[in-house]
């Protein structure tokens, strides 16, 4: 194999941005690639109407003041708030939760999250349905609450790998979008678009990836795709990865964490309305929005876990049909008439470059992370959100793996 650079990264979402940059700063050449049309992976900002940015996918910088990003928007001009990014503000169809009811609920979830870290410090890596409180009369929101924050069921994820979690809560929102922010800090980074990797050639003489526009040689590769990708055979492996690389990704499953956005016609809600809302109806999953966030005229709605993956099975227009019924249970049937036909719905689980939102770790897997970012022979090296332990899930997370990984690289 002949070596044409240093590095041959593969994927330009927050991690490939990030290693390209790092390479840059160390003198290492690289060449990275991209599947898509477009760099950001899961960052993504699309705008709902002229002048009005909505995230599709990741959307706060978290524990921000261990976040990068927030540096990065000063430095390009981006604004962000400050003061949390959203509130519960329970709705039980039209009747809005009493300040005892909330606290209620958030005693609860805190009980919640005491279990989980009791467990953790046990050693117990169990689903964390086993130590939350099945019985407490809010579980449904709670499970709801989970299925947001892991893109899974409360079954499905590990206590130890919550807990792991370094949540500072600093949730900040970007004006402008977190994917635009992105997009704008890798707009110097040099990326062949359109370029899916459909097989690695690798030893101990270096890679060779071959892709629909041709081969690329390097020393070594990072490889920063999503573990449903990297699980799913897609990118073939010459000679194969090993069993226990395949069965990290395996054990880190990207679940679903979908957005739905409703342009309005004008303000339904009146100036004592609040900003973000958790709409429920007896029986059926609640629903967390944002009513109109930055002041722009539009309404979220996001979904996750299995319910969230049901319904982008369902369709766009039954994920519409769905936020509109619970704004209507909420704020009354007029509300339909403020509502325009243009709606931007993500079904992350469906789109083929990523095969869903982010990882968990599966009950008894929280000592995965670690394995998937392990590399191979020093060849072979992984970077993402799925390889960070303290911010899973997260730009910042991907980022930060990246970096250490070509660190590691430079170290060789």
């Amino acid at each position: 194999m002949s070596a044409d650079v240093d590095v041959v990264i593969v994927g330009a979402g927050a991690a490939g941005l990030a290693a390209a940059k790092a390479a840059q700063g160390r003198g290492l050449t690289f060449h990275l690639i991209e599947a898509a049309h477009r760099i950001g992976g899961r960052a993504y900002t699309e705008e709902m109407a002229p002048g009005m940015p909505m995230d599709l996918g990741c959307h706060w910088m978290h524990s921000a003041s261990l976040n990068p990003f927030p540096a990065i928007a000063d430095r390009l001009g981006f604004h962000y708030r400050r003061d949390g990014a959203w509130r519960m503000n329970g709705f039980m169809g039209a009747r809005r939760l009493t300040e005892a009811e909330h606290a209620e609920v958030h005693r609860g979830m805190a009980g919640n999250y005491a279990a989980i870290a009791k467990a953790a410090a046990r050693g117990e890596d169990v689903a964390v349905s086993e130590v939350m409180d099945l019985d407490h009369p809010w579980v449904a929101l709670h499970a709801y609450w989970f299925s947001l924050g892991t893109s899974h069921d409360p079954d499905e994820i590990s206590t130890i790998d919550v807990d792991a979690y370094n949540d500072t809560d600093e949730n900040w929102p970007v004006r402008e979008g977190y994917g635009a922010l992105v997009a704008g800090w890798g707009a110097d980074v040099p990326v062949t678009l359109n370029a899916a990797a459909t097989r690695i050639r690798w030893g101990s003489g270096g890679v060779v990836v071959e892709t629909v526009k041709g081969n690329i040689a390097g020393r070594r590769l990072l490889l920063t795709v999503s573990t449903n990708l990297l699980a799913s055979g897609r990118i073939a492996f010459d000679p194969p990865l090993p069993d226990w690389k395949l069965a990290a990704a395996g054990a880190l499953p990207l679940g679903v964490h979908n957005r739905i956005g409703i342009l309005l016609k004008r303000n339904p809600f009146g100036p004592e309305a609040p900003t973000s809302a958790t709409l429920m109806l007896d029986g059926e999953m609640p629903i967390a929005t944002q009513l109109r966030p930055f002041g722009y005229d539009y309404v979220v709605g996001v979904t996750g876990g299995r319910h969230g993956a049901w319904l982008e099975r369902a369709g766009a227009a039954a994920s519409v049909d769905y936020l509109t019924e619970r704004l209507v249970g909420a704020f009354g049937s007029d509300i339909r008439a403020a509502l325009s036909t243009r709606s931007i719905v993500t079904a992350w689980a469906g789109d083929p470059w990523t095969l869903g939102s982010y990882s968990s770790a599966s009950p008894g897997a929280s000592d995965q992370r670690a394995v998937l970012a392990r590399p191979i022979d020093d060849i072979l090296f992984f970077a993402g959100e799925a390889c960070s332990v303290e911010f899973a899930g997260t730009a910042h997370g991907a980022y930060l793996t990246a970096v250490a990984a070509v660190e590691g690289m430079a170290g060789l």
